[in-house]
C-alpha cells in the first residue's frame, strides 16, 4: 500500500510517499510560497538528483496538483498513474475535544475541523485546504486526519483545566490541549522499544525541542501532561512565541504601549521567545555559534532555556511518582549536546548520568543513541522524530479496517 501524507501550512505544502510493505520513502518534497509571488518546489526521491524549479501558484490546489502531477511524471516520477497511491493523510492541527485518535475523513470530521478552527486559526483553516485540494483532484481516495491534539486527549481533568471560571469552559471549551502529539507519541514508543518494555511500563518524558517546542509526560503510553495549551503558546520559550508568562503581562502592555489584542497576539507568538530576548534571531544555531563567541545575550537564552527545561522535567518527574527515561527530539533536542548535558547535570539527582563522548558524538545524525552512562538509574535517549510515519501508519490501519 502506497500512502501520500500531506502537511499543509499558510502558504506551504511539505509531502511524503511511503511504502507502506517495507515504510520506505519513495518521494518526499515541499510546495512554498504559495499564493506569494516567488512560489518554489522540491522533490527528493531516493537515488536521483533532488528535482528544483520556481513555480507561481496560486492557490493550494494547485500546489497539490503540481505535487500529483511530479509524482507520475515520466522524468520525475516514483509512480505510474494516481491509483497507486491508497489513501492520503492529512496532518490537522486541532481537533478539539472531538478527536482522541485519527479518523477517516468525511463531511462530519470536516465540519468538526472547521469548528476546531476558532482553538487553531493558524492551521486549521490551511490544513483544511489541502483535505478539499486532495479531494477535487483525488475523488474517492480515503483520506485520513491526523490530529495534533489527539495524543493529549488522555490527560485528566485535574490537569487539562485552567483555574478560570468553570463557566468558560463549558461554554468555550477553554482548557488545555497540547501540541506535537504525533512526535510524542512516535518517540515515546520508539524509547520503549530501546529500553525493552512495554509501554505500560514506563514513566517517561519527551521533549521536542525545535521552533516550536512542547514537553510532555508520558505515563503508562498515554500523555499524562503537556506544556503547551489552548494553544501552541503556552510552555517553554520557542523560536519566536514566549512561552509561559504571567498573564498580567499582557493589560500591563496594552495600556503602556497601546496595543490592540492583535497587535499583543503578534507579539506573543511572533515577536517573542529567542527572537524577542536576541533581538537578532529565532534560530537556535545562531545562538548557539553566538554563545560560543561570548555574546552575552546568547548566553543568557541558553541559560534561560537549560532552566525551563530542567524545571518542566523535573516537575514531570515529581507528578508521574519517578521517571525512566528523558527524551530528547526536534531540531535542536537531536542536535545541540551542550543542552543535553547542561540538563542532565542538573538532573543528576534524579540519576541522570550522560556518557558524554557519545552524548558529544549524536549530533546531526539521524540516529536513536542511548546517551546515558551505565550506571545511570533514569536513561537519557535521543530518537529522531517522525511524524510523517506516524500520520502512514495511522492512515494504513484505519483504510485497512
Amino acid at each position: 500500500m502506497k500512502i501520500l501524507v500531506i502537511n499543509a501550512g499558510s502558504s506551504s505544502i511539505k509531502y511524503q510517499l511511503f511504502d507502506m510493505q517495507n515504510e520506505s520513502v519513495m518521494a518526499k518534497g515541499m510546495c512554498d510560497r504559495i499564493g506569494i509571488e516567488g512560489g518554489n518546489f522540491k522533490q527528493s526521491a531516493p537515488g536521483r538528483e533532488d528535482y528544483k524549479i520556481n513555480v507561481e501558484m496560486k492557490n493550494h490546489e494547485e500546489a497539490v496538483r503540481l505535487v500529483l502531477d511530479t509524482l507520475t511524471s515520466p522524468e520525475q516520477g516514483v509512480i505510474g498513474s494516481l491509483a497507486e497511491i491508497a489513501a492520503v493523510g492529512h496532518r490537522v492541527l486541532h481537533g478539539g475535544e472531538k478527536f482522541s485518535g485519527s479518523v477517516v475523513i468525511d463531511d462530519s470530521v470536516i465540519a468538526a475541523i472547521e469548528e476546531c478552527c476558532e482553538l487553531g486559526p493558524l492551521h486549521n483553516p490551511h490544513n483544511l485546504t489541502g483535505i478539499r485540494a486532495c479531494e477535487e483532484l483525488m475523488p474517492g481516495v480515503p483520506q485520513v486526519a491526523v490530529f495534533d491534539t489527539g495524543f493529549h486527549q488522555t490527560m485528566p481533568d485535574y490537569v487539562y483545566l485552567y483555574a478560570l471560571p468553570y463557566e468558560y469552559y463549558e461554554k468555550y471549551k477553554i482548557r488545555r490541549y497540547g501540541f506535537h502529539g504525533t512526535s510524542h507519541r512516535y518517540v515515546s514508543g520508539r524509547a520503549a522499544a530501546m529500553l525493552g518494555k512495554a509501554p505500560e511500563e514506563l514513566k517517561l518524558v519527551t521533549c521536542h525541542l525545535g521552533n516550536g517546542s512542547s514537553i510532555a509526560a508520558v505515563k503508562g503510553g498515554k500523555c499524562f501532561d503537556t506544556t503547551m495549551g489552548l494553544t501552541p503558546l503556552e510552555g517553554i520559550m520557542m523560536g519566536t512565541r514566549c512561552g509561559s508568562i504571567d498573564p498580567a503581562i499582557i493589560p500591563l502592555l496594552m495600556e503602556k504601549e497601546h496595543m490592540t489584542p492583535k497587535e499583543i497576539d503578534t507579539m506573543m507568538n511572533k515577536k517573542s521567545g529567542i527572537l524577542g530576548v536576541s533581538q537578532k534571531t529565532s534560530d537556535n544555531r545562531d545562538i548557539e555559534q553566538g554563545a560560543k563567541n561570548g555574546d552575552p545575550r546568547c548566553q543568557l537564552i541558553e541559560s534561560m532555556l537549560c532552566h525551563q527545561l530542567t524545571k518542566y522535567i523535573g516537575g514531570y518527574a515529581a507528578a508521574m511518582g519517578g521517571v525512566d527515561a528523558v527524551i530528547f527530539t526536534g531540531g535542536i533536542g537531536e542536535n545541540n549536546p551542550q543542552y543535553r548535558t547542561r540538563v542532565g547535570e542538573k538532573l543528576a539527582f534524579l540519576g541522570v548520568k550522560l556518557n558524554e563522548e557519545v552524548n558529544a558524538a549524536a549530533k546531526r545524525n539521524g540516529k536513536e543513541v542511548d546517551i546515558s552512562a551505565p550506571e545511570a538509574k533514569v536513561k537519557m535517549l535521543v530518537i529522531p522524530t517522525n511524524e510523517e510515519l506516524m500520520i502512514a501508519r495511522d492512515t494504513e490501519e484505519l483504510c485497512r479496517a
